[in-house]
């Protein structure tokens, strides 16, 4: 390396080193430049799926809404794309958790009594487990007006069952009330989701089982079969009460027709027989003799035909004298079965 200069063999080596660095700097540049536009094609396109809607945000701050379809936004960040499911209905599980929905539903195991153990009225406990079906009507406010809105929607869901079943006696919600609950917690909860600006829509709420607690099931399984049993007695009591009310009725009033029918005939009878006695009594004013005759002739014509002994007593003596004997060739009758006939 004589008076500083670099030897050509070096300076050979320097050339082919520059060349070498110039060549990878090109194919780096291009390698660079396809994938930034790789990225930025990428990154400018979106599909939305025919039961969702598409929140586009530029910076952060909502932009506009997107139906279903490809839509094309700014990359690399500036405008950001959150889709939700609004055409489909969502379901939320309270006591239970579904592990497989198919002809024969599997369940996941394990322990939820802290969602569905729930205090009645009457300080019952019992076991409510229930579903909540729901659509996402308004996108934005789902998204922007309510923080962790599956926890939030919980809390709301299992504080409005709470305090319905808690206004009630657990033999109602047990029973005959399941459905006044689903109502009322559907119509409490709505409007809680309306004034959080939830952008939910409930579509509807089910109680799936209602039960007591595993402890008290067989005390409650008696009660149960207690109150069937009064039920069952009472239908009979009922049944035996219809069919004997109206016989009973039936007969009382055949009754009242005989004794009416009864008390007509006689009213009529003693009219015409009063009617009869005012005619013989006119009779009898008009010729009281001939009357009076006849009316003994007519009673002793009676009186005789009956009579199988006739005997003449003289009011003079005491003995009895035959005067004559219908059954002749007979013994006499006793006195108490003889006719007599006082002597005028």
């Amino acid at each position: 390396m004589a008076n500083g200069q670099i030897p050509d063999e070096l300076r050979t080596l320097i050339r082919q080193i520059r060349f070498m660095l110039n060549e990878i700097g090109t194919k780096a540049s291009g390698i660079v430049i396809t994938l930034v536009i790789g990225v930025l094609v990428w990154s400018s396109w979106y599909t939305v799926q025919p039961e969702e809607t598409a929140v586009v945000q530029r910076f952060g701050r909502y932009l506009r809404s997107a139906g279903p379809g490809l839509h094309f936004k700014i990359p690399f960040g500036v405008e950001t794309v959150k889709t939700v499911p609004t055409a489909r209905v969502l379901k939320e599980e309270f006591g239970f958790r579904t592990e497989a929905a198919a002809r024969r539903t599997r369940y996941q195991g394990g322990d939820y009594t802290n969602e569905s153990l729930m205090l009645t009225g009457d300080l019952n406990v019992i076991d409510v487990q229930w579903i909540v079906q729901y659509r996402i009507e308004d996108p934005v406010r789902y998204l922007f007006r309510v923080r962790e809105q599956t926890e939030t929607f919980r809390a709301i869901a299992e504080a409005v069952m709470r305090r319905v079943v808690g206004n009630r006696l657990g033999s109602d919600v047990l029973t005959v009330g399941r459905v006044a609950v689903s109502s009322e917690v559907k119509i409490e909860m709505q409007i809680i989701l309306s004034e959080y600006e939830t952008g939910i829509r409930l579509v509807t709420v089910e109680l799936q089982d209602v039960t007591p607690p595993d402890a008290v099931k067989p005390a409650f399984n008696e009660v149960n079969e207690a109150r069937q049993d009064l039920e069952r007695m009472v239908n009979q009591a009922q049944e035996q009460a219809n069919k004997l009310i109206p016989r009973a009725s039936g007969e009382a009033k055949q009754s009242i027709a005989e004794a009416e029918g009864y008390a007509t005939e006689r009213i009529n009878q003693a009219r015409g027989e009063a009617a009869r006695f005012t005619s013989i009594l006119a009779e009898y004013q008009r010729v009281p003799e001939v009357t009076r005759r006849r009316l003994y002739l007519e009673a002793m014509n009676e009186v005789l035909s009956e009579a199988k002994s006739v005997y003449i007593v003289d009011s003079a003596q005491r003995a009895l004298i035959p005067w004559l004997s219908i059954d002749s060739g007979k013994a006499p009758p006793p006195l108490n079965n003889r006719q007599e006939v006082p002597v005028k």
